[in-house]
């Protein structure tokens, strides 16, 4: 293959594609179930439930292990091969004749959806230290982008045949593989490989290897605790929404648009400059305090309206997930970057899926005649406590470890 300038824009395309193609489904899978189990809505619930906890799972075995074998062979393979697989994938579901096939297409797009951890391990590869945390904030931008357009476009497509998203997900997907297969460069040099070991490509051997690298454990601790409060927002905003506010789906639906363009604004552009002017420590922490206040305006505001403005301020809380990666990111070698990404995969997994359940319960027992008071902002408030446990955790992470100063200090430093 030709030499050509790995290219951060194909990941972002890439990326972009994988939530765009679940954005597709998302408004029409649940309708499908509900044809195939007759129209029964409850069972459908039930069934639509195991489909999202078999995706979950299958990310949280198979994240480390793509990333394990992007460090053996390469960030271009794994994501090709991913891509290829995904494609396939969708044009599966787009035929598939009977539930069974979903749970097939399930499991496969679990396993293909986990190349984020590849994609992750490239932006790395190719991202200066200082700029890590500016150019992982794409990968919220990307998810932002397809939040908005995703499940915009399979609704849309969905109206006139519910099979049809899978089908533009499937060839978007494969057209994407054609220009990586064509276009993308190996970001990875041969010297910073190393061989696939399956002690640490199953995600207990992954997990475990963060006892290796101390100052990162503790920030993974901080990356869990970061997404397992996140669970709250898709596992009952819909439904808190409509108890507590009475929203109808189309004020769900913008709500949920306007996360989607805020997290492109803040992850896409805004975390750059904002680690430029405070540094990458303070960024953390100020985007920590941003989420305990917002998970606390989510869980008192006393009109829907109110909703809007916490939204756009909670959004800013975005500077921090892409920070604290970057910061994760510099305590590896150039060999381990699939292997750790994978890791952070795994734990991400695990909260998906654990915390649809626990945070719903939560809701449901509040507002339950059972509940001591009626409190349906309770898992906001838990989502809350969870930032304030993180803010404790990446306290103590950040004492043994280098992170990049304001721009402006550095230059007055540099210049002394």
């Amino acid at each position: 293959m030709p030499s050509r300038k790995p290219a951060i824009g194909f990941i972002f395309v890439t990326l972009l594609l994988d939530i765009i193609g679940i954005g597709l489904i998302i408004p029409i899978l649940p309708r499908l179930v509900e044809n195939f189990v007759g129209g029964d809505v409850a069972n459908a619930a039930r069934v639509y439930g195991l489909l999202g906890a078999l995706y979950a799972l299958m990310q949280f075995v198979c994240a480390p292990i793509l990333g394990s074998l992007s460090d053996r062979y390469g960030r271009r393979k794994v994501i090709l091969g991913s891509l290829f697989g995904s494609g396939l994938d969708y044009i599966l579901l787009a035929f598939a004749p009977n539930l069974g096939w979903f749970f097939v297409g399930r499991i496969i797009a679990g396993i293909t959806g986990a190349n984020y951890s590849a994609a992750l391990a490239y932006i790395a590869d190719v991202s200066p230290p200082e700029k890590r945390a500016a150019n992982f904030g794409i990968v919220g931008a990307a998810f932002g982008i397809g939040f908005i357009a995703g499940p915009a476009l399979g609704g849309l497509l969905g109206g006139y045949h519910l099979r049809l998203p899978f089908m533009v997900a499937g060839a978007l997907t494969m057209i994407n593989w054609c220009y990586g297969f064509f276009i993308l460069p190996e970001s990875l040099a041969p010297e910073n490989r190393r061989k696939f070991s399956w002690a640490r490509s199953n995600p207990v051997g992954a997990l475990m290897a963060f006892k290796h690298h101390p100052a990162a454990l503790g920030l993974a601790a901080t990356y869990f605790l970061l997404q397992f409060a996140h669970q709250t927002l898709p596992a009952t905003w819909v439904l808190y929404t409509h108890y507590r506010y009475d929203w109808t789906p189309v004020q769900t639906g913008l709500s949920l648009a306007v996360v989607g363009l805020m997290a492109g604004i803040v992850q896409g552009g805004l975390t750059r400059i904002v680690i430029e002017k405070w540094g990458e420590k303070k960024t953390i922490f100020i985007g920590l305090s941003i989420s305990i206040c917002a998970y606390i305006g989510y869980g008192s505001a006393p009109q829907g309206w109110m909703i809007y403005f916490i939204l756009a301020f909670g959004c800013l809380a975005g500077v921090t997930m892409p920070t604290v990666q970057a910061v994760i990111s510099r305590q590896v070698g150039a060999d381990e970057q699939g292997g750790m990404q994978g890791a952070l995969g795994s734990l991400a997994s695990i909260t998906g899926i654990l915390g649809p359940a626990i945070t719903s319960s939560l809701f449901g027992f509040f507002i339950s005649p059972r509940a001591p008071r009626i409190l349906p902002g309770a898992p906001y408030y838990f989502s809350a406590m969870l930032i304030v446990l993180a803010m404790f955790s990446v306290r103590y992470a950040l004492r043994s470890v280098k992170t990049f100063p304001p721009k402006q200090k550095a230059v007055a430093v540099a210049a002394v």
